[in-house]
């Protein structure tokens, strides 16, 4: 008999990434598919059919130098815990027979080979094809560790390739547009080149591909990798000076830049990234990997570096923010959360875990940060892997505020509310933002104390307020402070005793960056207030945009008030950052209704200057499925109150709901001016 011979084998491409819900990497040269569910292939056989009384077939998967060999059966029943191929015998083809390979729920991700091979009974040869694929997580199966509940999770998640992070204030958040790119080209094989590439991998590939089964140890080596402190990481960090060696963080609107040119460079960390942007890469990674993930805001997270759960801050005594302390609360800090079950610390611990790539302390001698299981930081299970201690003081720690006079403490007060007063990360299926603050800590009751941050966010002002025996100062702002309005704010004064009082009254505001302490005083004035027993004075008070705008541009401000006692020196501080509003730029879509892919769509951009002088700077849009790359645009200067329109034009190439953004960086104010629109594309 005529021997059994393989001429090729046909992936079956189209039907593995619809079957696998991987149709976003449609681009790769490599069939992509998930753990844990059967990929179909066909065998085009050359010369004679396949007799199944005297041939066989047997399969090797290969994944480095490691193996595991199979015959091919023709029973159906898979299992999640062990590879299987078999035969359908109800569709077979005895001339171009398919055979389903199913890979475990738990097989380790990465790039496999498989080799194919025909065998004759009583024959000597063997015939022989070859083929490859990416194996990938499957939050959709459930018995994968990574599997989610919901559709719509898995749809936000995984499959979604744009998102907002939200940065500013918890009074005032601002969401800022980012694409995620998971499917734009190359990135898929970036990603997969990030682990190979990995400290882990290089030093024992085969235990690193054991290792890759589980998501707890894929997040730690992502961590460590989207950072370059340790390794040949994706990304320098530069929290100071100028960013003349690279693109300053503030100009990155999406992850396939940073990840593309850090791949064509030779893995050469990318300059430069702050936190937003490193968490935003670890988020792409890990959603290609097929670990659900999302991007979270902790707002006013505290950086305790002797883990006393406790900030200290420090005024001068007429109202100066200074740089005294090395603990640290940055007004907002950005993080990963994915979502995996722990079988390493038992039941009750599944779901969301922290992961943050921005290298702050190390982790097991390296520059990365958990996973923590989000459970566990809110029930302060400081006994638990990994770093659940820092992530709990991030959203707990109590903030000390002093003043010092001459070097020694005049003032002192407490703060129990503010660290972690907002923890949000963007809504499912909806550009919004969603409060997840009562998943990581105890939400006291509004009604429990009067300074409490939670009673505060749902004031139409700001509101801070210190007291001493004999003062109570409450500083608030009037609205939320918007770029080319003055900053209007209230500072209230109340006597708490039966005796007149005359009070020195400092105010003082400093521009600052999120993370760092203030500069130098832009802003301040001072006066005295006469108070007679048990008075309550108001003063009213503004900073003109011309005094503003300059200094500040996308940075925040510090604003204090000290009061002083004449008579017995007693001082007392209230405080408060705040960010300006900026404008938003505005996107209209022509035949919205009718966007389909490879029509030529045309979209118009407007921007209204809203600052007290001439601005001017470049524009540029992009859009994951939208747009090829970026198209830049330079903006001519624009007088006050004048607008602009900027016409673009672009095809669509995917299917599914794109966003569309838009950010103009001005060229003489430190602030760059953004807008996003969703764009939804039907199948023509």
């Amino acid at each position: 008999m005529e021997d059994l011979k393989i001429e090729d084998v046909n992936l079956e491409i189209s039907e593995n990434l619809e079957r696998h819900r991987t149709d976003g990497f449609s681009s790769s040269e490599v069939l992509v598919v998930r753990r844990g569910a059967p990929i179909r292939i066909s065998l085009k056989l050359e010369g004679r059919a396949f007799n199944p009384k005297t041939d066989y077939l047997k399969i090797q998967v290969m994944l480095g130098r490691m193996y595991v060999a199979m015959p091919v059966t023709f029973s159906k029943k898979v299992s999640y815990t062990r590879w299987k191929a078999y035969i359908d015998r109800e569709s077979l083809d005895l001339q171009n027979p398919s055979v389903f390979i199913s890979s475990p729920a738990s097989a380790s991700v990465g790039c496999y080979t498989f080799k194919m091979c025909a065998i004759t009974r009583g024959a000597n040869k063997k015939s022989c094809a070859f083929g490859k694929f990416t194996l990938l997580c499957n939050p959709w199966c459930r018995a994968d560790v990574v599997h989610i509940p919901f559709e719509d999770q898995r749809e936000e998640y995984i499959q979604n390739d744009s998102g907002l992070l939200f940065i500013g204030t918890a009074m005032n958040p601002v969401s800022r547009p980012w694409s995620f790119d998971q499917f734009e080209p190359g990135v898929l094989e970036v990603c997969l080149k990030l682990l190979q590439v990995s400290p882990q991998h290089q030093t024992n590939k085969r235990m690193d591909y054991l290792n890759r089964k589980n998501p707890v140890y894929i997040g730690r080596v992502v961590s460590a990798m989207i950072n370059s402190e340790d390794d040949r990481g994706v990304l320098k960090g530069k929290w100071a000076g100028d960013f003349k060696e690279g693109v300053n963080p503030s100009l990155w609107t999406g992850s396939g830049d940073i990840l593309t040119q850090w791949a064509e460079s030779g893995f050469k960390p990318v300059k430069y990234g702050q936190c937003w942007v490193f968490a935003a890469v670890m988020c792409t990674v890990m959603r290609v990997l097929g670990i659900p993930s999302r991007v979270v805001t902790n707002f006013n997270s505290a950086h305790d570096t002797n883990d006393n759960l406790v900030i200290e801050e420090f005024y001068s005594e007429t109202g100066q923010k200074l740089n005294r302390s090395k603990d640290s609360i940055w007004n907002f800090h950005v993080w990963v959360e994915c979502w995996m079950t722990r079988r390493d610390l038992g039941s009750g611990l599944d779901g969301w875990q922290v992961l943050d790539p921005t290298p702050q302390e190390r982790s097991g001698g390296v520059f990365c940060c958990g996973p923590a299981p989000v459970k566990a930081v809110k029930d302060r299970r400081i006994d638990l892997v990994y770093d659940i201690p820092f992530v709990y003081a991030a959203v707990n720690a109590d903030v000390h505020s002093v003043i010092l006079s001459k070097g020694q403490v005049v003032n002192y007060s407490k703060d129990t509310e503010r660290v972690g007063s907002l923890i949000c990360t963007k809504a499912i299926s909806f550009p919004r933002l969603q409060n997840i603050t009562g998943d990581y800590k105890y939400i006291k009751s509004p009604t429990s104390t009067i300074s409490s941050r939670s009673s505060r966010m749902s004031e139409d002002s700001t509101l801070r307020r210190g007291s001493s025996r004999g003062v109570l100062v409450v500083l608030s702002l009037d609205k939320t402070p918007v770029a080319g309005e003055p900053v209007c704010f209230t500072v209230k004064v109340i006597n708490k005793q039966r005796v007149a009082k005359m009070m020195k009254i400092h105010l003082n505001a400093q521009a600052k960056e999120y993370n760092n302490s203030p500069s130098d005083t832009f802003w301040e004035t001072h006066g005295v207030v006469k108070l007679g027993p048990m008075e309550v004075k108001v003063i009213q008070q503004q900073i003109a945009p011309v005094q503003y705008e300059d200094v500040v541009g996308d940075d925040l401000i510090n604003l204090a008030v000290v009061l002083e006692d004449s008579n017995s020196q007693e001082r007392v501080l209230a405080s408060e950052e705040f960010n300006i509003a900026s404008p938003q730029l505005i996107i209209q879509i022509t035949n919205e209704e009718s966007i389909v892919p490879g029509k030529e769509q045309t979209a118009t951009v407007t921007f209204t200057n809203p600052f007290s002088h001439m601005v001017s700077g470049v524009l540029t849009v992009a859009g994951a499925g939208l747009i090829q790359g970026k198209v830049h645009f330079r903006m001519l200067p624009l007088r006050p109150g004048g607008s602009v329109k900027q016409r673009i034009t672009f095809i669509p190439s995917k299917v599914g709901v794109k966003m569309l953004q838009a950010s103009l960086a001005l060229s003489n104010i430190n602030s760059t001016i953004r807008g996003f629109m969703m764009v939804s594309v039907r199948r023509a």
